[in-house]
């Protein structure tokens, strides 16, 4: 008999049951928050192994990421492959621009229509998101002062690291309950 994953609580995939996945069927997780290149990046890096979790990573570090504070302006919407978990899970991040938390909905309600709403897991991590981290992207990303915004931006994510390591903490969990029943 196969063995399910099957996820309940914050981060199931459908607000009407819990989802189960069979086991030789991988998770698409997906990060999501308005630009798509700090706080998702940043929680999709620290899923995948990419930064540490014991410490708070320099600003070298987080600029060696795929996407961090790189992101052009015209990928809002579009799902971007940051890599594959140890697990063989897929971890995905997104800029959403002003959506919110309707995000969630979109995407669940696509993947209810794909018939794969059982093996998505999605996460709004803009409420990880602090006042230096919208300045320092704002300035760095929209208004091209990458050299006046990206200290303050880095500076914000690495205040922000302790909570977005938490979240991913979390959503690492929900997986594993999800796979124990």
């Amino acid at each position: 008999m196969a063995k399910t994953r099957k996820l309940t609580g914050r981060f199931q995939s459908s607000w009407l049951e819990p989802a189960v996945v069979n086991e030789a069927e991988f998770m698409k997780i997906i990060y999501h928050c308005f630009g798509g290149s700090h706080s998702s990046v940043t929680a999709a890096a620290i899923h995948l192994g990419f930064l540490p979790t014991n410490r708070i990573p320099s600003f070298h570090e987080l600029m060696a990421l795929p996407h961090f504070d790189k992101t052009p302006g015209d990928v809002y919407g579009v799902i971007r492959f940051m890599g594959r978990t140890g697990e063989g899970d897929e971890v995905y991040v997104l800029g959403k621009k002003n959506l919110g938390n309707r995000m969630d909905r979109i995407l669940i309600g696509l993947a209810e229509l794909l018939g794969v709403k059982d093996r998505v897991v999605v996460v709004n991590t803009m409420r990880y998101v602090n006042l230096f981290m919208m300045v320092g992207g704002f300035l760095s990303r929209r208004l091209g002062l990458v050299s006046l915004g990206r200290p303050i931006l880095v500076w914000g994510t690495r205040l922000a690291f302790p909570h977005l390591v938490r979240a991913v903490e979390e959503v690492k969990n929900e997986i594993r309950r999800g796979e124990e029943e």
